[in-house]
């Protein structure tokens, strides 16, 4: 079995995350190497889609061009809170096929018949529309001990979309727009097999990771894992086997590191067992934390340095103020020359970026 240092495991990963030197040349074929852009609108800076877009792209990257892709293109498309290359709807329509997945949403859904049906008929009439634009006409409730107690309409469509009847048409600042899916997605779309399809999203999700474990933690849309996809090696110092994207060793003698701030949500550091394991790196998302429990900041940006986690960015985005307040820059280790140049030059780009103005506080 073909034995890799954890460098080159990170190069790897970096790598196949497009976060090398050399950067993607576009929006759509950007989201189709990662597969998914994780969708979390959360602004501290900016919502995680565009940090995760920007930090590929740079500069030329601007949030209404992927509106417009997903909106009047329809060359992206949102399914299971991620932006996804609509190429990729025939691999997802066999998964569509059995939702859901619970057998209390099973049992919830046939119990309410008759309120999926109307809610259909309105889609079909009236749509695009909001959740509060149609009646709660549910004959049993949902019952949640979260928030979603009791939102009927809301959460009949979060299972249309995710059965494939029910589409989102479109984002604005009050949340998503629905509709029915026949009207969002093309009519063309090759029917395949179940395992044929599972088998492609393996492939390309190891496409994406470069490297991944054979089983993982379960994750309720989109492994982290990709079974038996790929070559089997091990790494230095790491138990267990791994999977990697044969393809990809071949381009290892070639990696070209960069500097890039990632956001929380991107998938090169969303396993954070991978993360661990491979890089060294402790990161947590502390904005779920009280504030004086916080060690690194509300929305801390992990700081990406060739194929080395070094630290994290501490910032927030005060759009109405104009400016990018800079809290604090820790260093998980001593920052070379080399390295504070670098995450400088990062931070001015950001604020470009964002169009405000950099202050340190």
């Amino acid at each position: 079995m073909r034995q890799l240092t954890r460098a080159q495991a990170r190069r790897l990963a970096v790598h196949a995350q497009l976060l090398g030197a050399a950067r993607p040349v576009g929006i759509v074929e950007t989201i189709d190497a990662l597969t998914v852009v994780n969708i979390e609108p959360t602004a501290a800076i900016a919502p995680s889609a565009d940090l995760i877009l920007w930090s590929r792209l740079g500069w030329p990257y601007q949030p209404d061009d992927l509106v417009r892709l997903v909106e009047v293109d329809r060359a992206v498309f949102e399914w299971g809170g991620f932006y996804r290359a609509m190429t990729d709807l025939a691999l997802l329509i066999p998964e569509m096929r059995t939702r859901p997945a619970s057998r209390s949403a099973r049992d919830w859904l046939e119990a309410n018949d008759r309120f999926r049906r109307d809610v259909m008929a309105r889609l079909r009439a009236d749509g695009p529309l909001r959740p509060s634009e149609i009646p709660d006409g549910a004959q049993v409730p949902w019952r949640s001990t979260g928030w979603t107690d009791n939102r009927n309409t809301l959460q009949l469509l979060e299972i249309l979309v995710m059965t494939g009847d029910v589409a989102i048409h479109s984002r604005d600042a009050k949340g998503r727009i629905f509709d029915l899916a026949e009207r969002v997605y093309p009519a063309d779309v090759e029917t395949l097999g179940a395992e044929d399809a599972a088998r492609e999203r393996a492939q390309r999700r190891l496409g994406a990771l470069g490297i991944a474990r054979v089983r993982s933690v379960a994750q309720p849309v989109e492994a982290i894992d990709v079974g038996e996809i790929g070559e089997p090696v091990v790494v230095d110092g790491v138990d267990g086997e791994w999977r990697v994207d044969v393809a990809a060793l071949d381009e290892l003698d070639t990696f070209a590191p960069r500097t890039a701030l990632v956001s929380p949500f991107d998938r090169l550091v969303f396993d954070r067992d991978r993360l661990q394991q491979l890089f060294g790196f402790e990161y947590v998302l502390e904005m779920y934390k009280p504030a004086t429990a916080r060690r690194w900041g509300y929305f801390a940006l992990p700081i990406l340095h060739g194929d080395r986690f070094v630290g994290k960015l501490d910032a927030r985005a005060d759009r109405r103020a104009g400016v990018l307040t800079v809290h604090a820059v820790h260093e998980d280790i001593p920052f070379t020359a080399e390295i504070d140049d670098a995450v400088e030059n990062e931070v001015q780009e950001l604020a470009r970026w964002l169009g405000l103005e950099l202050r340190r506080g």
